[in-house]
């Protein structure tokens, strides 16, 4: 079996779920090595509507609102253009800022060595996170409404992460990354002196 089989089968034992099966998850393996124990993970937000939806919206919004601020100026009521201006700035504005919004994104390498998360904010700036993968813990964190949050945990301490994907994703990633965990703690053993 050579490299790229065991990195086809990592991927397989790796991150099964609902979610990947269904091909929407935005937790995505991006290298998966089980015989090294190195793993990453990118976690990206989800924006469903492409720069072309975005143009072909923003042109059907602009459009209906001409037809209606026009419509009411030949009737009189000339300040309604105004509103219907304000409207498109509005919507406008929503969606840049929510596009803003998903270019945040996670990454988590792991190896036997180091968990390192990096996590890449909407401004573009960086924080980097490191844990000893023999000491961190993966937890799920259910609320009573059904929703949910995910946690590291190391050393009394908590890191939450992951907050944009949704609670199926985060319950699929959980047991993805607690499985690339385990395979990275036990990879150094499996390929010491024989």
């Amino acid at each position: 079996m050579d490299e790229n089989d065991h990195e086809a089968q990592a991927r397989q034992v790796v991150g099964r779920g609902l979610s990947r099966e269904l091909g929407v998850s935005r937790a995505r393996t991006a290298k998966a090595d089980h015989r090294a124990g190195a793993f990453r993970f990118e976690l990206v937000a989800y924006r469903s509507l492409n720069r072309t939806g975005f143009i072909v919206l923003m042109t059907a919004v602009i459009l209906i609102n001409l037809v209606v601020g026009v419509v009411f100026t030949m009737a009189g009521a000339w300040p309604v253009l105004g509103f219907c201006g304000l409207d498109i700035a509005l919507i406008y504005w929503a969606f840049k800022t929510s596009y803003r919004d998903g270019r945040a994104s996670e990454t988590v390498e792991i190896s036997p060595a180091i968990l390192t998360l990096t996590r890449v904010h909407p401004s573009g700036s960086t924080e980097r996170f490191q844990f000893n993968p023999y000491w961190v813990r993966v937890r799920l964190q259910e609320r009573q409404d059904g929703r949910n949050d995910l946690y590291l945990a190391s050393h009394g301490e908590q890191f939450h992460f992951a907050r944009f994907l949704s609670d199926d994703e985060r319950r699929d990633f959980a047991e993805s990354l607690t499985g690339a965990l385990l395979a990275a703690r036990t990879a150094s053993f499996k390929n010491g002196p024989s």
